[in-house]
């Protein structure tokens, strides 16, 4: 096999693992795919974890004894090389069980839930050195009917896999159409930070790179918008208007794309950097404060044209450094719930 088929081989054991999660048996694959020093990068509020015990106890842990029938479900496994020559398997899916006692002060419901991951694994020499996740809190919170902020503006639902299933790419690679693919993604983008500052909204030429049937699927939290339509009134526009200068700080960043046939991803942490200076944006009032963005993304390009984008934010970390602790007023918004302490807001069970 090529090298980012083995690299996808590395993380099967992984994946099939966590598909029927015992905690023995995930520990046991971690590390022995996973290098002595692995760094774990996780969204907020977990940050960063050195070494496989210090990661499962911080993340994976309270999860299990939260969720005790956890399942790991892949919907894309694409893996390749970025410009600056590492090797990434990324892999999106969710996470799904039985929400019976509480996580991170969110209720539970007694029902299935499903939270929306993005993971992005570095390899090298067959060993996983460094991991970029991203979880989507917010939806886990939006089921329990406990999502303190303000409402999605874009919808909120069960974002599916690729239309065509055919995201868990197999081998061999093609590193060529897969550089063909990341290279759209970045003309794409090139394109799209053209506005506002140098123009108005046709400056992006969305319709030449995007699908007219085309889905943007967010973050919960802003939600899924459906066409260029639906993706600039429910997400491009409050954005743009609350940061306006969107793109114009990528001299302080490095982005790492890597593409496997039609799919690319991206990755950073951070990978944007702008300044929240106006009004508009998820309700958050501005503060004039410059922020960065950690965000994992997938693209499926169909026919040359972009037709979905799975995109994961660490919104909570976004609202942690503008001064908003989401987790204490989650707590202070379920004190009048049953089965929480009304002294304290965090959950009995």
């Amino acid at each position: 096999m090529d090298r980012h088929s083995d690299n996808k081989a590395l993380i099967a054991p992984l994946r099939a693992a966590m598909y029927d999660f015992e905690e023995e048996t995930v520990l046991e694959v971690l590390e022995r795919t996973c290098s002595r020093d692995v760094l774990f990068r996780l969204c907020h509020p977990f940050e960063d974890t050195n070494g496989v015990r210090g990661y499962y106890d911080t993340a994976y842990r309270p999860l299990l004894r939260a969720i005790p029938d956890l399942e790991r479900r892949d919907t894309i496994v694409i893996a390749g090389s970025t410009e600056q020559g590492h090797d990434w398997v990324g892999c999106g899916g969710f996470y799904t069980g039985s929400f019976e006692r509480s996580w991170l002060d969110i209720p539970p419901t007694g029902h299935q839930v499903a939270m929306r991951f993005h993971e992005f694994y570095r390899v090298v020499d067959g060993k996983i050195v460094e991991m970029q996740a991203v979880w989507d809190l917010p939806e886990v919170m939006i089921q329990a009917g406990a999502w303190p902020m303000a409402p999605s503006l874009g919808r909120e639902w069960h974002v599916p896999g690729p239309a065509t299933e055919d995201g868990i790419v197999p081998g061999p690679s093609d590193p060529a159409n897969g550089k063909k693919t990341c290279q759209r993604i970045i003309d794409m983008l090139d394109h799209m930070t053209r506005h506002p500052s140098e123009g108005g909204p046709e400056v992006m030429e969305m319709s030449r790179f995007w699908h007219p049937r085309m889905s943007w699927y967010g973050p919960s939290g802003i939600g899924t918008g459906r066409g260029i339509k639906g993706f600039r009134n429910w997400h491009q526009i409050p954005f743009l208007n609350g940061m306006p200068d969107r793109g114009q700080y990528v001299q302080d960043i490095t982005c790492h794309f890597f593409g496997d046939r039609n799919y690319a991803a991206v990755t950073g942490w951070p990978n944007m950097i702008q300044t929240l200076t106006n009004d508009g944006w998820m309700g958050i009032a501005p503060p004039g404060k410059r922020i960065t963005m950690r965000s994992l993304d997938f693209w499926r390009v169909e026919n040359g044209l972009i037709r979905e984008n799975w995109v994961l934010v660490d919104l909570l970390n976004t609202y942690a450094q503008l001064g908003v602790d989401v987790f204490r007023r989650l707590r202070e918004f379920n004190k009048a719930r049953a089965g929480f302490d009304p002294e304290t807001g965090v959950a009995l069970s």
